[in-house]
């Protein structure tokens, strides 16, 4: 036993002494790290491997058998475009759905169910429906967190947006040059409510008006925020108002609304360590502050 703890000791020391001597190591520097938060690599999305290709084709074409109201579809299609995928990729999310349902109750029977003799009994179709809802639903979920996670982070980058083109304005540049000069910068390379401000002005080069453009763009990221955004903007320019004291109050309130939502989440934290500590932290604490006690009453009474 003791040889046995004594290995057990020394693989755990060995294995911490190798984690820290990669992190002294390896690990990039401060600069190093905020260049590349500063200038980060462009991601080319577009360059796949054909193998990959050819999957996604199959599973468009299984999914363009999934027949639903145009209403609900036109609700899925908003879900996806919302989560940064083409309106195209419908007919992929819903053949993965196909895919899934299918392949999960199948893994199930053949790996499980078949080697343990049970086939059609109530443990088993439970399992085999359990797995078929699971994988159906799954798609859902990725694109759901995926959209919400997109929509935190534009939210969070829209101010910091807004002041750029404050500036911009102020400088003497058009909003079409402005919004263009916000595409262009480094920082905003890979964020996501920047590529939405790409497209909208591609297709404002296209010949589209300028306000419906930023009004499909705010349809796409389905943010109330940048809604209300192209809201302003419309309303500045029908009216002839100050264009960058507008930008300006608006990002101000932005930020009021981040700093609020923020203090939010810090009064929660709060309520939420109490589960914690209660299942984790007391009953620790009770041992070894009333395990000795109890130990000295039992030899007492015995």
């Amino acid at each position: 036993m003791i040889y046995l703890i004594t290995a057990i000791v020394f693989t755990s020391v060995m294995l911490l002494s190798l984690a820290g001597f990669y992190q002294l190591l390896f690990r990039k520097s401060i600069l190093a790290q905020r260049l590349e938060n500063l200038f980060p690599e462009e991601k080319n999305e577009i360059k796949k491997p054909a193998e990959f290709g050819a999957w996604a084709h199959k599973l468009s074409r299984i999914g363009e058998v999934v027949k639903l109201p145009a209403r609900e579809q036109s609700k899925h299609t908003k879900m996806i475009v919302a989560a940064g995928y083409r309106k195209e990729s419908i007919y992929l999310y819903f053949g993965s759905k196909v895919l899934l349902a299918c392949a999960l109750p199948s893994i199930y029977f053949f790996f499980y169910a078949v080697p343990k003799q049970i086939y059609f009994n109530s443990q088993a179709i439970l399992m085999l429906t359990a797995c078929a809802i699971s994988g159906y639903l799954l798609p859902s979920y990725w694109i759901h967190t995926r959209k919400k996670n997109r929509q935190v982070q534009i939210f969070h980058t829209l101010p910091d947006i807004l002041d750029l083109l404050t500036v911009c304005v102020e400088a003497g540049l058009s909003m079409d040059a402005a919004l263009i000069r916000v595409t262009e910068t480094p920082q905003f390379i890979n964020d996501p409510l920047a590529r939405e401000i790409k497209t909208a002005t591609m297709e404002t080069r296209a010949g589209k008006p300028r306000i419906e453009s930023l009004k499909d763009m705010a349809e796409r990221t389905m943010v109330d925020d940048v809604k209300s955004l192209v809201s302003m903007l419309s309303q500045t320019e029908r009216f002839g108002t100050s264009l960058s004291q507008a930008l300006r109050s608006f990002a101000d309130s932005l930020r009021t609304k981040r700093r609020q939502i923020a203090e939010e989440a810090a009064a929660k934290t709060t309520i939420k360590i109490i589960f914690p500590l209660v299942l984790f932290i007391l009953p620790a604490l009770l041992v070894v502050i009333l395990g000795p006690a109890i130990v000295q009453i039992v030899k007492i009474f015995k």
